[in-house]
Order: structure tokens, then sequence, then C-alpha cells
């Protein structure tokens, strides 16, 4: 009888963790689809500074930015939360990807991913991380004045090269993308015929354009990162209740095994209180 009351015990605490595993994936589902219209119009707000960029580069080509650099930096875009599977481990072993590999300073971002560089000397700054679609804009003020931190505290003064370890929800693997000003302009792709009427110096117009450009594209990457990480974590928790499943079948049949053994335990004790009573 315990044995059997031990097994219908597990597989209720079983049947409660499920719960708890479908609840969460379900709020990571509802997650994706409110990150997405961010993503949606983000995206849409970096193709419109492009292309003012473009235009603006096409009359002025003598103030394309140079990709020259001498403070490379590292930006690790990982979770703030758990339940993501490998979503931070594959952001460490991304970092052996590429053949180049310089050294460079570091920012994290997420405090799971945090957890695992504390003490390592190239992380400059720890950022937590967004764990909803409202939170990505505080954690982008904090990106950004983290960044202009160290780079004011680099030794060496120059252009920033700033390289981006960050998942996306379309790619399986973790993408590595280099955030670098404008280039150059194709003139065949370009149709415009006058050039743009500024209030401000063109120099100063370019450089206020490129902060607003790398702003918009970290924001970007802040929401892809976000949303690949609650796609990761519906993957995981979609994977633990079929696997709670599977053990609370597992258990079901023992029970029925064990409560079968009862069965038989109790009519042998009839059968031989028969027999006594017969004699």
């Amino acid at each position: 009888m315990s044995k059997r009351r031990d097994l219908e015990a597990k597989i209720h605490s079983l049947n409660d963790i499920k719960e708890i595993m479908n609840a969460m994936k379900n709020l990571a589902w509802m997650e994706t689809h409110r990150i997405a219209r961010f993503l949606d119009t983000q995206h849409r707000v970096v193709a419109s500074v492009e292309s003012a960029a473009a235009d603006f580069l096409h009359f002025h080509p003598d103030l394309v930015p140079g990709e020259e650099s001498s403070h490379d930096m590292y930006l690790l875009m990982g979770s703030e939360r758990g339940f993501c599977g490998d979503f931070n481990e594959s952001l460490l072993r991304a970092l052996d990807r590429p053949a180049n590999l310089r050294e460079a300073q570091w920012v994290i971002i997420g405090g799971k991913l945090a957890s695992k560089l504390t003490g390592d000397r190239r992380v400059g700054a720890f950022i937590d991380g967004a764990s909803v679609a409202e939170e990505v804009d505080a954690v982008l003020s904090k990106l950004v004045e983290g960044i202009n931190r160290l780079n004011a505290d680099a030794a060496s003064a120059g252009p920033l090269h700033l390289t981006v370890f960050h998942h996306d929800p379309e790619e399986n693997e973790v993408q590595i993308s280099t955030l670098r000003p404008f280039k150059q302009p194709n003139s065949e792709s370009t149709s415009f015929a006058y050039a743009p009427l500024l209030n401000l110096e063109p120099r100063s117009f370019l450089a206020g354009l490129v902060e607003q450009y790398l702003v918009a594209l970290l924001r970007e990457l802040l929401y892809r990162s976000l949303m690949a990480e609650n796609q990761r974590r519906m993957q995981h928790m979609d994977s633990a209740v079929r696997l709670l499943e599977r053990s609370a079948k597992e258990l079901g049949q023992r029970r029925n095994i064990a409560r079968q053994e009862e069965i038989t335990e109790e009519i042998e004790v009839i059968m031989l209180s028969v027999e006594t009573l017969g004699q």
C-alpha cells in the first residue's frame, strides 16, 4: 500500500511541475508575439536611417567614415533568466570561431551569462539583461553608457570597433555582427536628384546620424536576442514537459503493477482465511 501511495505522490508532483512548465512555455510564446511587433518597427527605423545616410553620403562622399580602429570591444548578449537551454554557453563557444580574434574588452549582457564570467579580467562591464520587451530601452541606455565609459577610459584614443555576439531568431547558431559606420553608397542604386537641406554642418550632421544608427542597430539586436531567447525557452520547456509526461506514464505503469500486487495479496489473504474457516 505504501509503495503505491508513494508512486501516486510522485505522479501528482510531476503533474504539478508539468503545469508550471506549460505556463512558462505559454508565457514565452506570448512574449515572442509581443517582441515581433517591436522588432518589425525597429527594423523599419534602421532602414530609414540607412536610407537617409545613403542620401547624405551620395552628395558628401568625402565624409564617408573610415573602418580603421584602435579599440576593440566585444559585446555578448546573454540572458537574464534561465530555462533556455545552452543559450549562454553557445555564446562563449562562439568566441573561438573568429580566426582573427583579438584582445578586446568584453561587455556582458544578462545575469545568467555574467555568472559564468565572474572574475574574468577581460570583462569591462556587466549589464542586467531584459526579461520582457519593455525593458529593452532601459538595457540599451545602460549599455550605451557603459560602452562610452569604457571607450573613454581606453588607453588608445580612436574609433571603436564593436563586435556583437548574439542569437538570432532566424538562425540556429550564434551570429557575429560588426557594427560599423556607413559605407560609400552604390552610385548605381542611388537616384537622388538634389542634395538634402541641412540645418547643421555636414560633418556634425553625420556624427549625429552615425550615433543614432548604432543605437538603432543595438536596439534591434537586443530585440532579436530576446526573441531567440524566448524561442529557446519554449523549446526547452516543451522538451521538459515531454520528459515529465514520459516519467509520469512510467510511474503510472509501476503504480498499476503495485496495485495488482496488492489485489493479489488481498485475494491470497481471503483464500487463506476461507481455508482456515473450513477446517
